[in-house]
């Protein structure tokens, strides 16, 4: 098995736009929204004016005092310009902590009290509501609001104008960037990047991209806060590559900003992907012109590739499935095609990425791991995060001596050397040989639902939850014929589709789901 390789040199988040901006100034960032801490900046960006965005708000920064190595945590209603602050932040020689919009203030404040007193970059929404609480004073530093006013806060508005400094590049080896695991089984763990680890997870994506010859419009639709969006600009800008970032996921307004810019690479969460099937049989022909469709942060379901890889006019698109890990980045891959999309084995993930990335499987009951008795997966990759801020001890529990690390997903590898992932451990229900396996398969034979999970029911039953397209009611005769094969399913529960509780990365939170349904079978006790 090939060696991981650690990177010898480091991403600098707060230069990448300005080197970019060196050799392709005039190339746009098209957003389908407006940036309240800039305000008159307009939809469209050129990579110059991004890049002075980004100093100007690092001077501003500077001015209201934040220093090389502080922390400064970024919780703001959503939108690119929780990117233009990241990268200000890094700019100065500061960490920036990225916080996910969708957090619950409890968990916020949780997480400002670990850090110790950061400063705090929020708006007023967020003020009066999730951190409208009297302790908050007392867990920042400082708080900043992008734009407006609030006693005791500063407003990063008035700062404008002020003196521009000197970019600070962190040592390889130093905290660069601070995200968070996506809180499915609690609060969420502070993950610690440096700039060696940054670039060890940007080499298997700047690898993908290369295989992108024309400088075609690329459509993104990740969270901002995810270590995905930072990386996405490092290999985008340096290329001179035009893309569009997308706030909105609803089908309507991704048809019309698709018939408009007619991307040729779309990059989003497989839930989104989801909600766009509809989007195949559009007149508008929002993806005709895609010859490169990307999922990331979690498994996809074949039936989606397919329809999403027919909408398309292109001679042969693609379909890259990326399967990897908050603490890591991405793992394995593959890719899909029109003809072995729909026959695909959607808990085939791909196989590892040489040089960068590597897997094994661990048994968990004393049998060897197969797909009848699926392992623990540990990997080892040059992204792989320094540590979990204020948790080291939780974090050294997952890594042996070698430096494999387990993530608590598990699974299987085929004798041909792909990757499959049954369930994650937690999600395990005793009767069920794999969850996401049972919803493919209903998935692919009920169009009409827009989401199925399956849970762990209060007596171990595996339980399905269910959200139809347009919330339509469900047909109960087409539910038993999907579901014959699995017999021991319980009756499917109805939701719609916006009641799931989901992660920065559009994840079901499915132990937060089964605590809610406990909740509304009690009576909400």
């Amino acid at each position: 098995m090939l060696p991981i390789t650690p990177s010898d040199t480091g991403i600098h988040m707060g230069l990448v736009a300005e080197r970019a901006a060196a050799r392709y100034p005039d190339t746009l960032i098209t957003l389908d929204h407006e940036m309240p801490l800039l305000p008159g900046a307009g939809p469209e960006l050129t990579f110059a004016g991004f890049a002075d965005h980004i100093d100007d708000v690092a001077a501003r920064l500077w001015a209201a005092g934040v220093r090389t190595g502080e922390h400064v945590a970024l919780y703001k209603t959503a939108g690119f310009d929780i990117n233009v602050l990241s990268c200000a932040v890094s700019r100065i020689g500061a960490v920036p902590v990225q916080l996910s919009p969708g957090l619950d203030g409890a968990s916020v404040l949780a997480l400002l009290d670990r850090l110790g007193q950061p400063y705090l970059v929020t708006d007023l929404a967020k003020l009066d509501a999730e951190l409208a609480d009297p302790t908050l004073p007392n867990l920042a530093k400082e708080i900043f609001v992008v734009a407006g006013a609030r006693e005791g806060t500063v407003s990063l508005a008035d700062l404008a104008g002020a003196p521009r400094r000197a970019p600070v590049e962190p040592g390889l080896d130093e905290p660069a960037l601070i995200t968070h695991t996506s809180g499915t089984t609690g609060l969420p763990k502070l993950l610690v990047h440096t700039p060696r680890t940054l670039h060890g997870r940007y080499r298997p994506q700047a690898k993908l991209f290369d295989l992108v010859r024309e400088h075609e419009t690329v459509a993104l639709h990740v969270s901002y806060v995810h270590s995905r969006m930072p990386l996405a600009l490092a290999v985008l800008l340096p290329r001179g590559v035009p893309f569009l970032v997308m706030d909105d996921a609803d089908p309507e307004k991704v048809a019309e900003l698709f018939a408009r810019t007619r991307p040729a690479f779309v990059e989003s969460a497989p839930n989104s992907f989801m909600e766009w099937e509809e989007l195949a049989d559009d007149p508008r022909r929002p993806f005709a012109n895609v010859k490169y469709f990307s999922s990331t942060f979690d498994a996809i379901h074949p039936g989606t590739m397919h329809r999403l890889l027919h909408a398309s006019d292109r001679h042969h698109p693609v379909f890259y499935q990326i399967y990897g890990q908050s603490e890591t980045g991405p793992l394995v891959g593959r890719s899909f095609t029109r003809e072995t999309a729909l026959g695909a084995d959607g808990r085939c993930q791909g196989y590892a990425f040489p040089g960068d990335t590597k897997f094994r499987l661990v048994g968990r009951d004393g049998e060897a791991p197969s797909k009848e008795h699926p392992g623990y997966i540990e990997v080892q990759a040059a992204g792989r995060v320094l540590t979990y801020f204020g948790e080291g001890e939780r974090y050294a529990k997952q890594v042996d001596g070698d430096g494999w690390w387990r993530g608590m997903d598990v699974g299987y590898r085929t004798e041909e050397g792909c990757l499959h992932l049954l369930d994650r451990e937690v999600d395990v229900v005793p009767t069920i040989h794999s969850t996401l396996e049972v919803e493919d398969t209903v998935l692919g034979r009920l169009p009409e639902l827009a989401e199925l999970v399956l849970l762990r029911g209060p007596s171990d039953e595996p339980l399905p939850v269910v959200c139809t397209r347009g919330d339509v009611p469900l047909d109960p005769e087409r539910w038993r014929a999907a579901v014959t094969d699995f017999p021991t399913l319980a009756e499917p529960v109805r939701m719609r589709l916006e009641e799931l509780p989901r992660t920065a990365t559009m994840k079901v939170r499915r132990l937060e789901l089964a605590r809610l349904l406990r909740e509304r079978a009690g009576g909400g006790a």
